[in-house]
């Protein structure tokens, strides 16, 4: 029996764990330290720790993901989305080591996720294109250079990766520099590769996906298309297929485009090739994701496809199952359950799901990996589920989503429940016009939206780790910091030093402190990236001053007061929600 090791975590491995039990797979779990109850975990066949509790050290680690699969005895590895799934380098040590990966071939990811030579790809097979660069940026320079010569607004994009991370559109020549810096910061933090290009931005586009399938040999079968130009942050919130109010030609040169690009890449199994369709027609070639998409419900959901198991069939050798485009059947909508409160900017939102109310019924669909009383983690992405929706038609499917929305409650974190709702009512997305934009949310949507309740910080759910002998073997057991603390208090179980009961170390500050008005305090769980004033400046209120690295999003925080700005916390320091960033004094 073939075992599959899913490195990934949340709700794409729960989804692909259930593929794995229906085509008779055994599937292995992997888990950070946070994650060792998560649903995943306890939905697998086998489970392996990977011994950390940052996403460097787990789900970013190769070594540690390679580890594991020998313990399991797997032998192929699904990467999900996310994390190594567009590594190349992760794809080659997995084949490496004589396992199956469930993916694209090294070569195509390397050929297609780098987004330079992926354009020149492109430029081969004829695909429409806007302006830009086919090498790495050597520095801000070169990004002011091309804004002078092309005009406003730019992207500038990290040549590596993807989901919104390191995207920064410019739209005034002051402000290039400093959007090139944070895109460098952004890319290496999510990929450990901080190349940047840039191209000319295409001002209120859509943001159309098409989904294909390869053998690897040049034979290519594309599946659907998909709208996904409802973002906030560069990063998709609703999706849906087909794509709507598109011509019939227009659909046409979008899958010509993304068959042509992916049979000359020789790509093998599941990928998304992105356009951005402009108010005036044009449209221009995006990026290639080298794996499965948050949003390949929608193109399921539509066709009759399962996506994961046809990636399984093409990795072990059984081909597609199909060879046309299957002639979509209805109209789908996904909406990503974020932990985030979109009155807030969209700030994430950690914490623990109290309670929750799944909708059901007709049509309705729940890919989630979390359940009640789990906790949403800041170390990792905001998502809790995706609620998808299918009916007859697109009119059906809107009146099944606003159904299924109001049915849904999630008690703990703020969620984008408000905003789905909000945005289901608005002509602009609900009519057959259909004129939104993958900038709308922010200009349009988010001055409506109202802030929620703050939930309480998550407790720490890192383990602390003893050799025990079991039949004289020796053995490393790892419980929960919280599950110490109540056992053994300061000095007990966890001795000199011990746990404090609040989930922490002894003497961590656990007391609770009087409010200070002078003290600057962190919106959300995150890593300090960089500061916008120096100690010792003169701030006003709303100045910012700070951009934190919170949950795979740039936050940045404003002065709470005026005053003189003193710094607490250090660059590269990991900061609690409400922990004291500064004294505006």
């Amino acid at each position: 029996m073939t075992t599959v090791l899913i490195a990934n975590r949340g709700e794409i491995a729960v989804r692909v764990i259930r593929a794995c039990a229906e085509a008779g797979y055994t599937s292995v779990a992997v888990y950070a330290d946070q994650d060792a109850d998560a649903l995943h975990v306890r939905l697998a066949d086998r489970a392996v720790g990977l011994g950390g509790d940052t996403a460097a050290s787990t789900y970013l680690s190769i070594d540690a993901l390679l580890d594991a699969a020998r313990k399991s005895g797997a032998d192929a590895v699904h990467p999900g989305y996310g994390f190594l799934s567009e590594s190349a380098d992760f794809a080659r040590a997995v084949e490496g080591a004589g396992l199956v990966w469930i993916g694209p071939s090294p070569e195509s990811i390397d050929a297609l996720g780098d987004k330079m030579t992926a354009r020149r790809i492109a430029q081969r097979v004829g695909a429409p294109l806007a302006a830009g660069t086919d090498q790495p940026l050597a520095g801000p320079a070169e990004a002011v250079s091309f804004a002078e010569e092309h005009g406003l607004p730019i992207a500038i994009k990290a040549a590596f990766g993807g989901g919104g991370r390191g995207l920064k559109v410019v739209r005034d020549l002051s402000e290039v520099a400093d959007a090139f810096e944070a895109a460098t910061r952004e890319a290496i933090a999510a990929f450990g590769r901080g190349e940047c290009f840039v191209e000319r931005f295409l001002e209120s586009p859509r943001h159309i996906e098409v989904q294909v399938l390869g053998d690897g040999r040049g034979g290519v079968v594309v599946v659907g298309d998909r709208d996904c130009s409802m973002q906030r942050r560069n990063q998709k919130l609703i999706e849906e297929a087909p794509a709507p109010g598109l011509t019939s030609d227009q659909r046409i040169r979008f899958h010509d485009a993304a068959r042509a690009i992916c049979a000359e890449a020789q790509y093998r199994g599941a990928g998304t090739v992105e356009f951005l369709l402009a108010a005036d027609g044009t449209i221009s070639f995006l990026e290639v994701n080298t794996r499965l998409q948050v949003e390949h419900p929608v193109t399921e959901e539509v066709t009759g496809t399962d996506l994961v198991r046809e990636q399984f069939r093409i990795a072990f050798g059984e081909g597609i199952s199909f060879t046309e485009t299957p002639t979509p059947s209805g109209h789908a909508f996904e909406f990503r359950i974020n932990a985030e409160d979109p009155g807030r900017g969209f700030l994430p939102s950690p914490g623990r799901v109290e309670s929750l109310r799944i909708p059901g019924g007709p049509g309705v669909r729940w890919d989630s990996g979390i359940e009640a009383g789990d906790v949403v983690q800041p170390a990792f992405d905001s998502m809790i589920a995706k609620l998808v929706v299918h009916a007859d038609t697109r009119d059906a499917a809107l009146v099944r989503a606003r159904r299924a929305l109001r049915e849904l409650v999630v008690d703990g974190p703020a969620t984008v429940i408000p905003f789905d709702l909000l945005a289901l009512d608005d002509e602009a997305f609900a009519t057959e016009t259909f004129a939104v934009h993958t900038q709308w949310i922010e200009s349009t949507l988010l001055p409506r939206l109202e802030p929620q309740l703050r939930p309480p910080p998550a407790p720490d759910a890192a383990l602390q780790r003893f050799p025990v002998e079991i039949d004289g073997r020796r053995v490393v057991l790892g419980l929960p910091i919280g599950l110490l603390a109540g056992l053994g208090g300061p000095g007990g179980f966890g001795g000199p030093g011990g746990f404090d009961g609040f989930g922490g170390s002894a003497g961590a500050g656990a007391a609770t402190r009087e409010s200070d008005p002078t003290e600057l305090r962190s919106p959300a769980p995150g890593t300090l990236v960089r500061w916008l004033a120096d100690d010792g400046d003169t701030v006003s209120e709303g100045d910012p001053v700070a951009v934190l690295d919170a949950m795979k999003m740039e936050t940045t925080v404003t002065a709470h007061r005026a005053g003189a700005l003193s710094h607490r916390a250090e660059i590269s320091a990991m900061v609690a929600a409400d922990g004291v960033l500064a004294v505006i004094a």
